[in-house]
């Protein structure tokens, strides 16, 4: 017998929601920038050249701030290739993806771009190839007032005002073999920690992220965390994690379980983090910058022709299990909003996003585009606390696996409650039971779901297989609502009051 059962109560809250966690990224790596947000010459460009099309879609995801130049690229960039006269700017190559980094689009490009679409920038410095110096000039070009070298320079370029970044991420990666001039946790921490200090000195108002290990499955997680962290605890504000899911045996029960490895790799960070919090007897909290997450897997191993200029790479064609995923590690993220304050949907357009385009043509909804969508722009407010009681199901990889995957977002002026619910059973429907004290007077809003899709459904340019639909709600008879899940769904469950 297979059942959901969920017990809500409006007093018991998790944690306020950042509204960050609904984050996303743009990296210098294949389309993402030109081609993506940025294409002169097309229809649909503004003055700036960046596309309204694509802004337009971007402001319907509600996305708040978005990390930039990378990800891998920024450990050997030099970010002053990106300002000043575009026809002076110099063509390198690009060592992290194997392309031509023609630098027609930097700093000054990405601080308009992020204006036209209404978000914070989220600004990654190069630990790898360069250090402490280039932070702190960087910090003063983005953000001081003027009257010294860097900020006149920046008004020199067009910007009479500081751009104001308040959020700095210390490399990227940097535990990673593959990352330029990777580094072990002890020198890490060390470059990290005097970096760091010099930005703040530049401006205090910044925060700074320290990067984590570049995922669950490294041989240096947990003890690169609180190696790093230890060094660096005083002049750091957040610790970066990356997760990835893929389907590279194409066992889908086991896929739909990956939501579980999300969940315990936030727990994990949690405890190292608490554990350095702790040992050093302080009272200062250090939270979580999710800064990569997504799925990905289609495009591994595609072949583009070496140092070729923003070539179609790791442009994932995502299915409706994709979807099914995304939601899952949107839920675990919710779930943990008293410790993950940052998150970013890595990437925004094109590379593995929720947005694709064609060059000079048309921008669409990849499946993944609605999870994300739902979650930002309704689940802003209290994470709830949850009591679940749900069947399990085994898999090769995964053990006592709910069927019903969950979370719970009151709104911030307690008048909205949103359940998101994953039912990860690809054949039968279960009846998700939701128990709610103190939500007298909540009504039926709607339902939405995601569901009668076959697993491999995508969306094109042409044709959108996988879209909401929207479904009868029934009323809570007494303190008990009664939703029924399709087979192999996503959903989110709205009451009004």
């Amino acid at each position: 017998m297979k059942y959901a059962k969920l017990t809500l109560c409006s007093d018991y809250k998790t944690g306020k929601i950042d509204k960050r966690i609904y984050g996303s990224f743009i990296e210098h790596l294949g389309r993402a920038v030109y081609g993506g947000i940025y294409e002169p010459g097309h229809p649909a460009a503004d003055e700036n050249g960046f596309r309204t099309d694509v802004n337009a879609l971007i402001k319907e995801l509600n996305v708040p701030v978005v990390r930039y130049p990378g990800g891998n690229f920024v450990s050997g960039y030099n970010w002053e290739d990106g300002i000043g006269p575009v026809n002076d700017r110099p063509r390198r190559l690009e060592l992290a993806w194997g392309t031509t980094e023609p630098n027609t689009f930097g700093t000054d490009e990405f601080m308009k771009w992020c204006k036209s679409a209404d978000i914070a920038p989220m600004m990654a410095v190069n630990l790898g190839t360069r250090g402490p110096d280039a932070a702190r000039n960087l910090v003063e070009y983005c953000n001081h007032p003027g009257g010294t070298y860097w900020s006149d320079l920046r008004k020199k370029n067009g910007a009479n005002y500081p751009y104001g970044v308040k959020l700095w991420c210390l490399g990227n990666e940097m535990d990673g073999p593959w990352q330029m001039c990777h580094k072990d946790a002890e020198e890490y921490g060390k470059t990290a920690n005097e970096t760091a200090k010099l930005m703040k000195w530049t401006d205090p108002s910044v925060e700074t992220v320290l990067c984590g290990s570049s995922s669950y499955g490294m041989k240096t997680f947990g003890a690169w965390e609180t190696t790093a962290l230890d060094i660096a605890y005083d002049n750091v504000d957040y610790v970066s994690m990356h997760q990835y899911h893929g389907n590279s045996d194409n066992y889908l029960e086991n896929f739909l379980a990956k939501g579980v490895e999300t969940e315990q790799f936030i727990k994990s960070v949690i405890s190292a983090l608490d554990y350095v919090q702790g040992k050093r007897h302080s009272k200062k909290r250090i939270d979580i910058s999710f800064d990569e997450w997504n799925v990905w897997y289609h495009s591994h191993g595609a072949e583009f022709e070496k140092w070729s200029e923003a070539p179609h790479i790791l442009e994932d064609v995502y299915n409706f299990a994709d979807a099914l995923v995304v939601g899952e590690m949107m839920n675990a993220i919710i779930r943990h909003a008293d410790r993950v304050k940052i998150a970013c949907l890595a990437q925004l357009v094109n590379v593995i996003a929720p947005i694709m385009t064609e060059n000079g043509g048309r921008a669409w909804k990849q499946t993944i585009f609605y999870p994300f969508y739902y979650a930002s722009n309704f689940a802003r407010g209290y994470s709830l606390q949850m009591i679940t009681d749900t069947s399990k199901y085994d898999t090769k990889w995964y053990s006592d696996v709910p069927h019903v995957d969950m979370s719970a977002v009151l709104s911030e002026d307690e008048s909205e409650l949103v359940v998101f619910a994953v039912n990860r059973d690809l054949e039968d429907s279960i009846t998700l039971e939701t128990k709610l004290i103190g939500f007298e007077g909540f009504k039926p809003g709607e339902h939405i779901a995601l569901e009668g899709c076959d697993a491999g459904d995508v969306n094109t340019a042409d044709c959108e297989k996988v879209r909401p639909v929207k479904k009868a709600l029934d009323a809570p008879d007494g303190r008990t609502l009664r939703t029924r899940l399709s087979p192999m769904s996503w959903n989110m469950i709205v009451l009004k009051k």
